[in-house]
């Protein structure tokens, strides 16, 4: 399935629910673990647990054939990954701690640096 149906998928699952501060990253230039990454928060475990569900359930209508994800049981940050999309859903808390969109940031600009 093409990356752009897989993240239109995702998005949809998640602004379904009311995901909040939804960040979309283009990392193909960066990684080849995948094309897209999706960051977002939940306001409480439940809510980060049913976004994800959200979002595993959407790709398995639309026959998504690569679904994987973990950290459900807890629900602080839950991963789904659909292969050329990946989407984290997590805690306001965890969010801030980790701060995913700042770990690409350095490998852009060693990547500008090289060029």
């Amino acid at each position: 399935m093409p990356t752009a149906k897989l993240q239109e998928i995702a998005l949809n699952a998640l602004h379904d629910l009311k995901a909040l501060d939804v960040v979309t990253l283009d990392i193909r230039s960066l990684t080849t673990i995948a094309d897209t990454m999706i960051i977002c928060t939940g306001r409480s475990s439940q809510h980060v647990k049913s976004l994800a569900q959200n979002v595993i359930t959407a790709a398995k209508k639309n026959k998504v054939t690569y679904i994987k994800f973990e950290g459900e049981k807890v629900g602080e940050w839950v991963i789904v990954d659909l292969g050329d999309v990946i989407v984290h859903v997590m805690q306001a808390a965890v969010r801030d701690f980790y701060r995913l969109e700042d770990l690409w940031e350095p490998i852009q600009q060693q990547r500008e640096k090289n060029a």
